[in-house]
């Protein structure tokens, strides 16, 4: 890589920032199991007690006790992703800037947004029963029943006795407009760091660029709880080198992860073209 093309007369202290996105999925979701992962084709076993019978208790003998039983969902690590880059030295010497730190935080994001795009594209693994809309029936999504259609996706996650405590749901940009729209949205507005932009019916409503849809239309827009997708990543290796036959630094690095619903009921899907 070369940054020939950036020198002008005088180098200036500072990179200027590229625009970015606001990487959302990755925060909403469970990452007890990270530290588990041992390298690219590991898995991780997921354990889930089954249900416990209760009984009228008549003053008799109660009988032998209820064996319990679990379910196992298995996480595979099965995503590698790799950077890879090099700053000459002639570029290094005109520039009074750390090119090669600059170069690890822009893979670093790039590595988070395919990781953040992987997760939002796990809204196929949904229970059948908690989708309204499809593919050939999209919902369309107005100023007037924006807000509406939120709580429609709140009363869905109520219904399959989702907890209250880590609900979400992540919009587009042009559904949050529409949203603003409304009188019912009081929330202050403001867009934080986290893609935060208020809460309705007990969910904290995020945005993202990162909501899966097909040519701007058919939004999947994705309600649940922090529980139901497990995830785990680990950046398996970065290191520094010289390459042969140059004059350069190079850094390369290799990222693992994985990501499964493991509660399907615990999410919900609103397929939507957005007026």
């Amino acid at each position: 890589m070369s940054v020939k093309n950036f020198i002008p007369q005088i180098w200036s202290a500072r990179l200027n920032d590229a625009l970015e996105k606001r990487l959302v999925f990755g925060n909403l979701v469970n990452t007890n199991w990270e530290g588990e992962i041992k390298g690219q084709g590991s898995s991780v076993k997921i354990n889930q007690i089954g249900d416990v019978t209760v009984g009228d208790y008549t003053g008799t003998d109660i009988g032998a006790p209820e064996e319990l039983t679990s379910t196992q969902a298995i996480l595979n690590i099965d995503q590698a992703k790799f950077f890879n880059f090099a700053v000459d030295d002639i570029d290094k010497a005109q520039a009074n800037v750390n090119i090669l730190d600059g170069g690890v935080r822009k893979a670093a994001y790039n590595l988070a947004d395919v990781m953040d795009k992987y997760i939002a594209g796990l809204y196929t693994e949904v229970d059948a029963g908690n989708l309204i809309g499809d593919d050939t029936t999209p919902v369309e999504v107005t100023k007037d029943n924006a807000y509406d259609m939120l709580i429609d996706m709140g009363v869905k996650l109520d219904e399959a006795n989702v907890p209250e405590e880590g609900r979400f749901v992540v919009v587009p940009a042009s559904f949050h407009g529409l949203l603003l729209k409304d009188a019912r949205f009081t929330k202050d507005p403001e867009v934080l760091a986290t893609g935060y932009i208020g809460e309705i019916d007990g969910m904290e409503v995020y945005k993202s660029n990162n909501v899966p849809n097909t040519t701007g239309t058919k939004y999947k827009v994705m309600a649940g709880y922090d529980g139901a997708i497990a995830f785990a990543q680990q950046l398996d290796s970065i290191e520094s080198y010289r390459p042969e036959g140059g004059f350069k630094d190079a850094v390369k690095g290799l990222q693992l992860y994985g990501a499964k619903v493991i509660q399907p009921k615990g999410l919900v899907v609103l397929t939507c073209n957005i007026a």
